[in-house]
């Protein structure tokens, strides 16, 4: 699972994506894409946004995020999941069982001190709540 936001450290984290799927015998990405601009605070399903509801803005990151995918010849799954808080949200899918997430690579903003103090590190948070291995790309 690489987790995409359109980011240039979301782009970085779908190169080294692509680089473990083609040494590893999965050939698949699922590309999974947090859109809280659609959720409540009693967002706990995760449930998946179909693809013609997608915004302009996620159509393109995943477009991107596909044809990248395309070139290398692996396997692209684009997801776009109902959230609230991003980091528990991309955290709580890919510890559902059913998804059949075995990593996750997530890119880090490098936001810091304070920022990252008062509003949380997606990447920090994604890397402590999930249950799988994570690999954080700088």
């Amino acid at each position: 699972m690489v987790c995409l936001d359109g980011s240039k450290s979301s782009i970085r984290a779908l190169r080294t994506g692509i680089l473990f799927a083609r040494q590893s015998d999965d050939t698949t990405i699922v590309g999974v894409h947090s859109d809280v601009s659609k959720g409540s605070p009693r967002s706990f399903s995760n449930s998946k946004i179909k693809e013609e509801n997608w915004s302009d803005e996620i159509k393109k990151i995943m477009q991107f995020a596909r044809d990248k995918c395309k070139t290398r010849r692996v396997e692209f799954e684009g997801i776009v999941i109902v959230g609230h808080s991003t980091g528990n949200d991309l955290a709580r899918f890919a510890n559902n069982k059913k998804n059949k997430i075995e990593q996750i690579v997530i890119g880090s903003q490098g936001t810091g001190y304070p920022k990252g103090t008062f509003f949380g590190s997606v990447s920090n948070f994604v890397l402590h709540k999930a249950k799988i291995p994570v690999t954080i790309v700088k």
